[in-house]
């Protein structure tokens, strides 16, 4: 015979297992991944893994890469729409590290130095280097000593490339406090969009980053020797910068040389910031009319920390200038 208090107790257990067994709660475990995806980032169908960044992901050919729908040559009547849609507005960035905002006194020497004339590099308060593979095993703690107050990193080429010691100095110049950059070499027989996918597959979104930086140019040495129309290359770089902008949230830089500005970029990009290498005048006269942000002044660049030779950069701007820029254009 049960007492009125088990009975009572054994009431309450069926009615806690009713609640837990109810379709409240299946309902809720039976709801899969939310299908909604961003408008403007089209995801690899496959999932990308993360890791350590150590171990090096490899493609063949366009394998892997899940393409744009929007093709390399955009309709006016369509560049007309996307002109009418207002960018949202830009999320407040966080202040970059103070280790960043300290500016070096640049050390640097040059193993071919030039006379510039009257505005020399060294009028500029703001030094930096860009770096890829060939500069091998860099000590960013020395390089930062010399005066790199920034540095733009080499990631990707084409669709398919990876340089192999991205994702060593991408973590190595940040340990060091040198605010850094991304930069992707195009390459002229592959589709923007794909290029673009490969980069954004790579290159992390991070705050603190640099804007990323397309570089673009005439490379005698590659196995592409296309070497398309204005129009055609104008609308492959506006494919390519769109998609990073939208991806990253910053507006990328564009780096180009002389003869390939000559052919393509008279008047073109008003509102992107120019990098241009200029290695034998001041940029003034190699690109008249043109605003820049980055200068390239020298490829035989010589610091401690560096086997070798290296490329020297300065920003267009002061110290006080130069924090400003870099707390609005970090992400």
């Amino acid at each position: 015979m049960r007492s009125p208090a088990i009975a009572a107790l054994v009431f309450v257990c069926l009615a806690l297992a009713a609640c837990t067994t109810g379709p409240g709660l299946d309902a809720l475990n039976s709801v899969g991944p939310s299908p909604e995806t961003t408008s403007s980032i089209v995801r690899p169908s496959a999932v990308v893994p993360e890791g350590d960044g150590d171990g090096l992901v490899v493609e063949q050919g366009d394998v892997g890469v899940t393409a744009l729908a929007e093709p390399d040559i955009v309709t006016a009547a369509a560049a007309e729409k996307v002109a009418l849609i207002a960018p949202a507005k830009p999320a407040s960035r966080p202040t970059p590290p103070a280790a960043g905002r300290k500016v070096m006194r640049q050390r640097f020497g040059d193993a071919h130095p030039i006379n510039f004339g009257k505005v020399t590099p060294d009028d500029h308060a703001v030094h930096g280097v860009d770096v890829s593979r060939w500069q091998g095993d860099i000590d960013w703690v020395k390089l930062r000593g010399q005066g790199a107050n920034f540095a733009w990193i080499k990631a990707t080429d084409g669709g398919d490339h990876l340089d192999p010691l991205f994702k060593k100095n991408w973590r190595a110049a940040k340990a060091a406090g040198i605010p850094r950059g991304a930069y992707h070499f195009f390459y002229w027989c592959r589709s923007a969009s794909s290029q673009a996918d490969w980069f954004i597959r790579n290159v992390p979104k991070e705050k603190g980053a640099l804007p990323p930086v397309l570089d673009v140019e005439w490379n005698h040495l590659s196995a592409c020797k296309k070497r398309p129309s204005r129009e055609i290359v104008l609308e492959k770089m506006r494919v390519f910068l769109d998609r990073l902008e939208k991806h990253y949230g910053q507006r990328p830089v564009i780096y180009t040389a002389p003869d390939f500005y000559a052919d393509n970029l008279k008047g073109a990009f008003p509102d992107h910031p120019f990098w241009l290498r200029s290695v034998a005048a001041h940029p003034s006269k190699v690109y008249p009319g043109r605003k820049w942000l980055f200068w390239q002044y020298s490829g035989s660049g010589l610091s401690q920390g560096v086997d070798g030779r290296i490329d020297l950069n300065v920003f267009r701007g002061d110290a006080g200038e130069w924090r400003k820029w870099l707390g609005r254009a970090a992400g």
